[in-house]
């Protein structure tokens, strides 16, 4: 334990907090200073070069609504600005894209709820700082679209990070197979104080515990004949495909079914698939191409059938970090296919993960394949109250701590991070067996002001692209 503790408390000397968390100035390609948010807008405009241009609008839409908004759709943005600052070291499976709208309730095969990071397809092994300094940075982003104060939403970003700083002192100290298996779930939401937002989860719990396949299918589809189903068209987010490529989506399954483990497979190949649809989804993965596609399951003696599995089947491309990571998490890991990738980061952070996930090929494209809306739900960070908010910080941060305790030691994250930096006279900084470090919290607090900043000037510097005719945008879809 000692001297796995002190490996951390060494990254921490080599790499103090306020180092890591210092925002570094953002250079134009002239090389002057680029504080006007035109890098960010040239960043996130070509990225839509590798997307369905007829969605492109919609994606610049989304992302226009709010500086929020902005922040969620431009992991690469903030990936380059991170590039080439202080780094721990320290490397282990991350989200990559850890913003505070990336959390949420799913069901475990056992069907339980639980809550985690529930969007993997930037994951990468790459430096921990960098989720928490997204997730910080993004809970002062969503405060202020709250309309918190600023003294609240510093404070919700400091807490975030306490509350990760002390959940790896606890991991650190726990039985091994303890820390591994430690879900949060409802039972254990209440051991982190959130009493104002207890309501909030319990609202939300109990929508997610009815949004299963068959509500999906109830929502999205008709019954045409008794054995005929057919997804209801909802233009532009909810389209049918030529019967060409609805064949290859089909086809697709095929790949999708031998990544799975044997005895899912087999059950896979139970159900019959009914139709196949392209579904717009979310903000980053917007003009990507997504599919849903719709099976029948069990039938009764008449032939009728209330058994339904709708899975998602969605492209993903080589994580938006993978430019900006340090060399040496770079050469870490890599994949030949980006779907695995994200099947492999999802299943290290995350204690259960869905028994469908897996991954497949479609005319040389990667795509993720999951269950559709399994129990699914979420809280809005932009709809808190200040008290809300806080407590809401304080649970994601223990959370993304689990998560990165999977692959990455909490003896020795615990290590960095309640080690103090090095004062005056104190070229070693000294270790606080009390897991303190009120400059831990502070450092990145700060940083998460100064990055919503930035981010407010980027997404103002997208808005005037979309009014001088340079992006195309189509808002409120």
């Amino acid at each position: 334990m000692a001297a796995l503790r002190e490996q951390g408390a060494a990254a921490r000397r080599q790499a103090p907090v306020a180092a890591l968390t210092a925002p570094a100035p953002r250079v134009a390609a002239t090389g002057r200073d680029d504080a006007s948010g035109g890098t960010a807008v040239r960043i996130v405009a070509s990225s839509n070069t590798e997307r369905l241009a007829d969605l492109v609008p919609i994606r610049m839409g989304r992302m226009a609504s709010s500086p929020f908004a902005f922040l969620r759709g431009s992991a690469a943005v903030m990936a380059a600005d991170l590039t080439g600052g202080a780094d721990s070291g320290l490397h282990g499976w991350i989200c990559g894209d850890a913003h505070a709208a990336n959390f949420g309730l799913y069901a475990s095969p056992e069907r339980r709820q639980v809550m985690d990071v529930n969007d993997f397809d930037e994951t990468v092994v790459g430096p921990w700082h960098w989720d928490l300094m997204r997730l910080v940075a993004s809970l002062v982003c969503a405060g202020r679209q709250a309309g918190v104060d600023e003294a609240r939403c510093r404070q919700a970003a400091a807490d975030c990070a306490a509350a990760y700083r002390l959940a790896t002192a606890e991991l650190a100290a726990m039985p091994l197979l303890e820390a591994y298996y430690l879900t949060t779930d409802h039972s254990t939401l209440v051991r982190h104080d959130i009493g104002q937002l207890t309501e909030t989860f319990d609202r939300v719990r109990k929508k997610a515990k009815k949004n299963t396949h068959r509500r999906a299918v109830e929502k999205f589809a008709q019954q045409l004949t008794h054995d005929t189903m057919r997804f209801v068209e909802s233009p532009p987010v909810l389209t049918h495909l030529p019967a060409e490529e609805a064949a290859l989506v089909v086809g697709g399954l095929v790949e999708f079914g031998h990544s799975l483990e044997e005895e899912i497979h087999a059950l896979l190949d139970r159900y019959v698939v009914r139709d196949v649809a392209h579904r717009v989804v979310g903000l980053g993965s917007v003009g990507y191409r997504s599919y849903v596609v719709l099976l029948e399951g069990n039938t009764d003696l008449e032939g009728n059938t209330d058994d339904s599995l709708v899975l998602q089947v969605k492209q993903v491309r080589a994580s938006a970090l993978l430019p900006y990571l340090p060399a040496g998490a770079r050469a870490a890991v890599s994949f030949d296919h980006d779907g695995q990738r994200v099947v492999r980061g999802q299943r290290w952070m995350q204690t259960v993960s869905d028994i469908l996930l897996g991954w497949t090929t479609i005319e040389g494209r990667h795509y993720l394949v999951r269950q559709f809306r399994d129990m699914k739900g979420s809280i809005d960070p932009t709809t808190l109250k200040p008290s809300q908010l806080d407590d809401y910080a304080r649970v994601v941060g223990v959370v993304l701590a689990r998560a990165h305790a999977q692959s990455l030691d909490p003896r020795v994250l615990h290590g960095y991070c309640a080690t103090t930096d090095a004062g005056a006279g104190d070229s070693q900084g000294a270790w606080d067996p009390q897991g303190g470090g009120a400059e831990f919290d502070r450092a990145f607090a700060a940083f998460a002001v100064a990055y919503a900043d930035r981010t407010e000037a980027d997404h103002q510097a997208l808005l005037a692209a979309i009014r001088a005719g340079q992006l195309p945008a189509e808002l409120g879809v």
